[in-house]
């Protein structure tokens, strides 16, 4: 709801719109004229969590308001240094443009938001270069050619440079670079864009967020923030990861992303959607509502998209097989050992016993879909505490760091984590996918050790990379030619203390021997050659050669999920959903849709 006001004293006309997270947000007229455009009108049809509303019935908000939301934020943050900091020498144009960037900074976001750029995209166009970022400036141009707003090409240029974060872009970003920590701060992570998803995405889902405006202040051109407040700052960080954990990366949110993703590659060579998002007068139309119109189109070519798109709406969704936690030092080694195509090597291989060898030869990797998401606070495996600055009520014009006595003793030593997640798109395969997965998981080199590594700081939590990059962690399988035994866990030694993993009751599978290992190997004796990690295919007689009685073991790291164990020639039931869709059920009958392979008698 919008409504128009008039301040006192002023003939400006002040649009004020009710908000479920910050109650009233008001937006002068020049801002509106942004707003009522189709650029950003488009963004009342992509939603702010995309397909986690399958999930989450009250997700269901767009990224119109938190738009609104983050122009809103941005202007309070840059009125309230204004204010109480009048020596800044911060203008009225400068808070129109921080608030006009706030405003815009989302303008870019393709259908389903993150999916879009962060799964669709590099699968359709391999090897592209492009992030919703790219799209924002892009269509924040087109918006400005199209209508003519009355803003300067200098103002073009700062409200772009205070999206993206980057100082270096205009001269503003050497006389007061603290402007470019409201929108997007690279240097911790604090800024209105989090203030607000964070507010409004817990609210949905029946959390509950926390601002702080009211304490910022800057010293040194820094945003700074009182030391009283250093728990609830902490707490926001918490609070991202415990979203990406619990909503964003949830099972069947990702589940549904990679349904979607299908669905959309299936029609992408009849409807070339990948090559639109460098055409603003295309990219306009790009919303949510694709499924919709693939679904009420009637071409024979999206047949095979429509019938994906049935599935979801039937929730005949793809099945979460398999998961576990590692260490964020291990992400490397994760994503390029457990990938479809060694999974279905290792089912084809002859090694596992107790499978159905029908289905063996049925599997393919196109039925297998490998979830590699990294879990961070919001600076990769650092504490993002570490990089704000606070101040005291005794001294607020001096900034410095705060160590963990000043905070909580509570803080974890470990702030990002790798989940990984195996799924069957059919299933029928669900208990010979998980058998190969524990296969290749049993074979695994040790973990690096609890120290997480900092090679790797990605700046949002993400999908880690399929495709192999570092041959000195690649571990080569197995052929059937070559017996596959797991190999004897080694002796323990005090060179690494136990994972949080291993003080539990840990369960393996049947034909498993129990997994003690929670140590590194012993180093080399003297005179004994160091032996570097073998590229040769890991059996009890390859490691009995070439380690010299020290194998690769186990460790409690990699032991089997107990939760999710079933026997290697289980076959998971799709749901019941009759009646199903006229529609569907003509295609099942004349062939052009196909019937549901788990249906099928012995099922």
């Amino acid at each position: 709801m919008a409504e128009n006001t008039a301040e006192p004293g002023s003939l400006t006309r002040i649009r004020r719109f009710k908000d479920w997270v910050h109650d009233y947000v008001s937006f002068s007229p020049w801002i509106c004229s942004f707003i009522d455009t189709k650029h950003f009108q488009r963004l009342r049809y992509v939603k702010q969590l995309g397909v986690s509303y399958f999930v989450f019935p009250g997700a269901a908000h767009n990224r119109f308001e938190h738009c609104l939301g983050v122009g809103h934020l941005a202007r309070l943050m840059a009125m309230h240094l204004k204010n109480s900091q009048p020596q800044l020498g911060i203008t009225d144009q400068h808070v129109k443009c921080v608030e006009l960037a706030g405003l815009c900074h989302d303008l870019g976001h393709g259908p389903w938001s993150h999916l879009w750029d962060g799964v669709f995209i590099p699968t359709a166009l391999p090897g592209k270069r492009w992030k919703h970022e790219d799209a924002s400036e892009m269509m924040f141009d087109d918006l400005v050619e199209t209508y003519r707003p009355e803003i300067t090409p200098d103002e073009v240029i700062v409200v772009k440079a205070l999206i993206a974060g980057d100082r270096t872009r205009c001269s503003l970003g050497t006389e007061k670079p603290f402007l470019f920590e409201i929108v997007a701060n690279a240097r911790n992570g604090l800024d209105v864009d989090k203030f607000d998803y964070i507010a409004r995405d817990c609210h949905a889902v029946g959390d509950r967020g926390n601002l702080l405006i009211s304490s910022a202040r800057v010293i040194d051109n820094k945003i700074c923030y009182d030391i009283k407040d250093a728990n609830q700052i902490y707490e926001l960080y918490y609070t991202r990861f415990s979203l990406h954990k619990r909503v964003y990366n949830h099972k069947t949110t990702k589940a549904i992303e990679y349904m979607v993703t299908d669905a959309l590659l299936a029609a992408e060579p009849y409807l070339k959607l990948a090559n639109m998002v460098d055409k603003p007068d295309k990219y306009i139309f790009l919303t949510d509502n694709l499924l919709n119109k693939i679904q009420e189109s009637t071409e024979k070519e999206l047949e095979p998209a429509r019938a994906i798109i049935e599935r979801i709406h039937t929730r005949d969704l793809y099945r979460l097989v398999d998961y576990k936690v590692f260490l964020y030092a291990d992400l490397r080694m994760v994503s390029q050992n457990v990938t479809p195509a060694r999974i279905v090597e290792v089912a084809k291989s002859g090694s596992l016993e107790g499978v159905d060898e029908e289905l063996v030869l049925q599997l393919t990797e196109e039925y297998v879909a490998v979830n590699v998401s990294v879990l961070h606070y919001g600076k990769g495996p650092l504490n993002p505490v570490d990089d704000v600055t606070f101040y005291s009520k005794q001294q607020p014009d001096v900034g410095r760091k705060a160590d963990r006595s000043d905070i909580s003793l509570l803080m974890p030593s470990v702030f990002a984590e790798v989940w990984l997640r195996v799924y069957t798109k059919d299933c029928q395969f669900f208990g010979l996918i998980q058998a190969a997965y524990r296969q290749i998981l049993k074979m695994l080199p040790p973990s690096k050790g609890e120290a997480a590594s900092v090679e790797q700081q990605p700046a949002e939590d993400s999908v880690a990379p399929e495709e192999p990059d570092n041959p000195e962690v690649m571990v080569k399988l197995w052929t059937p030619s070559t017996p596959l035994t797991s190999p004897s866990p080694p002796p323990p030694t005090s060179s690494r203390k136990p994972s949080t993993g291993s003080l539990t009751d840990h369960r393996p599978s049947p034909g498993a021997g129990p997994s003690t290992n929670t140590d590194s190997p012993p180093a080399p004796g003297p005179g004994e050659p160091v032996v570097p990690r073998p590229s040769t295919p890991l059996a009890s007689n390859s490691i009995g050669t070439n380690r010299r009685g020290r194998p690769f073991g186990r460790n409690p790291s990699f032991s089997d999920n107990a939760f999710t164990t079933v026997p290697p020639n289980f076959r998971d039931v799709s749901p019941s959903r009759k009646p199903r869709s006229k529609r569907a059920r003509e295609g099942e009958e004349g062939g052009s849709v196909p019937a549901k392979k788990s249906r099928i008698d012995g099922v």
